[in-house]
């Protein structure tokens, strides 16, 4: 029987199995069967074939990244000298990532009082005194050697973050500049976002190789959250799942470095300085976050004259179609035939009301699923609270309910067709309706113009007994508009 392994172990089999060992030896190396080897090796390439045959990208990309199902049940206990070292490192560790984040001199710092207690809290049995021993020989810190480096070109790429202080349209801000370095062709690359969040470290990923067009065999990166998912001991992480997923299916290795060790990818900590001084220190003030954007690029356009990149490009892995990893959740059609996606309301056809979708959930986009069929999809809002409606999603309930139209939100949301609503159709809703039917399956831009095409059409008019009595009753009121200010004037005349 072909064992079930978790996706890390997929990710170990594939990564040895690129660097070109073969099946006895992973098998050897892991403790599975050459089979299990086999087989999930066999899958990887089968997808990477349909893929470069130009098949449903994205349905490929998820079959790569999906990871096995397993049974946890048989998860093995992970070995250290004993619990309550490892306890202890577990700690020590987040004690460490606290005192980064908050600053040095925070007054949240764990006393070795209150770590005894949380260690006798998990049913060890020992006493403070010792206790205080270990934490002294864990956080004593002895001078170390360092070894230089050399790197052969497409084998190393570094990845970290870095903070700059910008002026935006006359509002200060901090950025974040996700910045890239090959130690070995000294090329540097930057991109700025706003936040450092799960959906911007993959965009960057993303970006960057498109741009290269190709892939390192490997990325080092330091201890962030968007990295290591939670830290198993001192010295022991489990990766992040999308990262894992995004690593299998790009064909690059992980590195991730020591807690607390800057200096094991030293090219990318200097790189960020070197960014942020030559782009940033002169200029700083911007109309926006393009203008910003575009200064950068620029700067560094200059400084990767001299790389070696043309050379490194050469022997990168083969460029793939950028990823798209979507985070897939159910939601349930509300009475206004929304769906609630990160705190933003998106409209689905009204038929749904009351339904459970499936959501995909892109970087740009979301798309919404009923009984495996794609009902609908919505540019992806970035804020909190807002709406993305259609009004197409509403036309059979707006036709039972004309008089909604006026004051409906998924009217006013299009202004186009809201101003042709006000000017022509106000007192004849109907007719407004049955023409968005009529060009449900065009474009919003396509329906205006059709609209447009309708009003000054005067076959139209006379084709529809309603449509006739709309223009009736429109020249009738402009009559009586006229009339009205003749009679004002005259008795204002008249009074004098």
């Amino acid at each position: 029987m072909i064992g079930v392994i978790n996706i890390m172990q997929q990710h170990t089999i594939i990564t040895l199995k690129n660097e070109g060992k073969s099946n006895r030896e992973v098998a050897r190396q892991m403790g599975v069967s050459r089979k299990t080897v086999s087989r999930y090796w066999n899958d990887y390439l089968e997808q990477l074939t349909l893929l470069a045959m130009g098949g449903d990208t994205r349905g490929i990309q998820e079959n790569i990244t999906k990871g096995p199902s397993y049974d946890s049940s048989k998860r093995k206990p992970i070995k250290y000298t004993t619990e309550i070292d490892k306890l202890l490192d577990e700690i020590l560790v987040a004690e460490e990532v606290k005192r980064r984040e908050l600053g040095p001199n925070n007054k949240q710092m764990l006393t070795t009082t209150e770590i005894h207690k949380m260690i006798v809290e998990a049913d060890h049995d020992i006493g403070v005194s010792t206790i205080r021993s270990y934490i002294r020989k864990k956080r004593e810190q002895a001078r170390e050697a360092f070894i230089r480096q050399e790197y052969d070109l497409a084998s190393r790429l570094e990845y970290d973050f870095g903070e700059v202080s910008l002026i935006i349209d006359g509002i200060k801000g901090t950025y974040h500049m996700a910045v890239f370095g090959a130690p070995a062709s000294k090329f540097r690359w930057a991109y700025l976002y706003d936040n450092q969040k799960k959906e911007v470290f993959l965009d960057s990923h993303v970006r960057f190789f498109a741009m290269v067009g190709g892939i390192w065999r490997e990325v080092v990166y330091d201890n962030m959250k968007n990295v290591v998912y939670r830290f198993i001991g001192r010295s022991d992480k489990e990766l992040n799942g999308d990262l894992v997923k995004m690593s299998i299916y790009y064909g690059f290795s992980v590195n991730v470095t020591n807690c607390f060790a800057g200096n094991e990818k030293g090219f990318v900590e200097s790189s960020v300085k070197e960014v942020r001084k030559e782009a940033f220190t002169r200029q700083y003030r911007f109309d926006s976050l393009e203008d910003a954007q575009a200064h950068l690029h620029e700067v560094l356009a200059r400084a990767n004259e001299t790389s070696r990149i043309k050379e490194e490009r050469e022997l990168l892995l083969p460029a793939r179609p950028p990823l798209e990893l979507a985070s897939i959740s159910e939601h349930t059609v509300d009475k206004y035939s929304f769906i609630r996606v990160d705190n933003n309301f998106y409209s689905v056809p009204d038929y749904l009301v009351g339904k459970k979708l499936v959501v995909k959930s892109y970087s740009t986009e979301i798309i919404a699923y009923s009984a495996l069929e794609k009902v609908c999809s919505h540019k992806r809002l970035k804020g909190k609270g807002q709406l993305r409606v259609d009004i197409l999603h509403y036309l059979d309930t707006l036709m039972r309910k004309p008089g909604a139209l006026s004051n409906a939100a998924a009217l006013k949301c299009e202004r186009e067709l809201k101003v042709i609503y006000d000017d022509h159709f106000q007192d004849d809703p109907r007719s407004f309706i049955q023409l968005l039917i009529d060009n449900k399956h065009k474009t919003i831009p396509e329906i205006v113009i059709a609209l447009e095409a309708a009003v000054k059409d005067t076959t139209a008019f006379t084709s529809s007994p309603s449509l006739i009595a709309r223009n009736v009753l429109t020249s009738t009121r402009r009559s009586l508009a006229s009339i009205s200010e003749v009679i004002i004037r005259g008795g204002a005349r008249h009074a004098s």
